[in-house]
């Protein structure tokens, strides 16, 4: 175990959780009203664009500003529209989706004009239907009390301590819409970001923190940096968690938005469970108490990000084997003969584009690249994910296939020997 390899940000944790006269300024929200305003009925489960999803919007930007956090220059949300060619069954074309976003400005003159930046979405499957994993549940409200009402109410919760003092960069809080849609919410803050994105350290993210058992947390992402291994071991020396650290920072949720443009993530998560995706998924299995330590936790890692002087060293990480969570099974290794793409989950013009492709994945080794958009795989058309993700499983790991690809006006045909799980 490296112990005092980052001792400052064991430190800075310290200092954080044991100044009282810090915590007095701003009362840290209680949890679980927070999670059980999102989990009502009468939000009818968050869907993206619908009315529940705005009241929960709305909430969360009066939160913000309970807590201390200041709006964007344009105000709390940021809008955006689900593309006609969003490759999601669930994604209507027209809906609009709505970011919330607060600002905690940093105290440092030179370093405040850099940011970290701590999101979770907030949006979930509303009536159910497709996604659901609960049989004959269409029409039946998914309130999505893990996913990610968990999530939402610890990065309030952090945001509340972290503005009693705030660290030396500026930290901007997201609540991203549009997740359970294919992370449209955090692929368009990625593409129109508040702050230039070459001046974010990194991008820590909350989804589903809410079930810790036998104090279990999974990160993701960490080895995304070259201080991330160290920096998780001395934050956890003090939080004595049963952490498990992972190392590629692509996944279903929105850090891989953030890896896709080369800034290093984190992935906080406490595991999947048999309420995910269910009807079950309520606020009154909620673990409060492991979940204040997932925020605590949060806070070190924030707070020793924000503070620190340097910057990260990014590694773009071999692929490893990412958590199966909501959205794309046609990413990962181990669904059908494994490429290593990265699709672009916003859009799908008249092919498959990728946003990136996994450090010496196939695709890679094949020469294909992020921009790419791939038309064909074999004697198989590809106009969207769905296709793409049919004609893999039409191969087996080891078989070599010709991959047609649309480089602005250029055409080009590349051969991809295609691999297996963890491949």
């Amino acid at each position: 175990m490296v112990r005092n390899a980052f001792a400052g940000a064991g430190l800075a944790l310290i200092l954080v959780v044991q100044s009282s006269a810090a915590q007095k300024l701003v009362e840290p929200p209680r949890l679980l009203d927070d999670i059980k305003f999102l989990t009502d009925d009468r939000l009818q489960g968050r869907a993206t664009g619908s009315a529940g999803a705005d009241s929960a919007a709305t909430y969360l930007a009066r939160r913000f500003s309970e807590v201390g956090l200041q709006p964007a220059a344009g105000g709390w949300f940021q809008s955006f529209s689900v593309a006609r060619d969003a490759p999601s069954a669930r994604a209507k074309p027209g809906l609009l989706g709505k970011n919330v976003i607060g600002i905690l400005p940093g105290r440092d003159p030179v370093l405040r004009n850099q940011t970290v930046i701590l999101g979770a979405h907030y949006d979930h499957l509303g009536l159910g239907g497709f996604g659901s994993l609960d049989p004959d549940s269409t029409g039946q409200v998914h309130n999505g009390a893990d996913d990610n009402a968990s999530g939402i109410a610890a990065l309030i919760q952090v945001a509340a301590r972290l503005a009693a003092s705030p660290p030396a960069r500026t930290v901007v809080f997201i609540a991203f819409s549009g997740e359970e849609l294919g992370l449209l919410g955090s692929a368009h803050y990625v593409q129109e970001p508040i702050y230039p994105l070459a001046g974010t350290l990194a991008m820590i993210n909350l989804d589903m923190v809410g079930r810790l058992r036998a104090g279990r947390l999974i990160v993701y992402g960490a080895k995304t940096a070259k201080e991330f291994p160290a920096l998780l071991d001395s934050l956890n020396w003090y939080a004595g968690l049963d952490l498990k650290a992972q190392g590629d920072g692509y996944g279903p949720s929105d850090q891989s938005s953030f890896y896709a443009a080369k800034r290093p993530v984190l992935h906080l998560f406490t595991d999947l469970h048999e309420d995910y995706h269910r009807t079950t998924d309520d606020w009154d299995k909620i673990n409060v108490d492991g979940l204040k330590r997932v925020a605590d936790f949060a806070l070190g890692l924030v707070t020793a990000l924000a503070n620190r002087r340097a910057p990260l060293a990014f590694v773009d990480v071999p692929a490893s084997l990412p958590v199966q969570t909501s959205t794309t099974a046609a990413t990962s290794p181990g669904y059908g003969a494994y490429l290593g793409t990265v699709p672009d989950l916003a859009g799908a013009p008249g092919g498959v584009r990728l946003v990136g492709v996994r450090a010496g994945s196939p695709a890679e080794k094949a020469g294909l690249r992020g921009d790419d958009i791939i038309t064909k795989i074999g004697a198989n058309e590809t106009p969207d994910l769905q296709a793409m993700t049919e004609a893999l499983r039409s191969y087996r790991p080891g078989e070599t296939v010709e991959i047609v690809v649309r480089r602005g006006t250029a055409v080009t045909t590349l051969r991809a020997t295609l691999g297996t799980r963890g491949g």
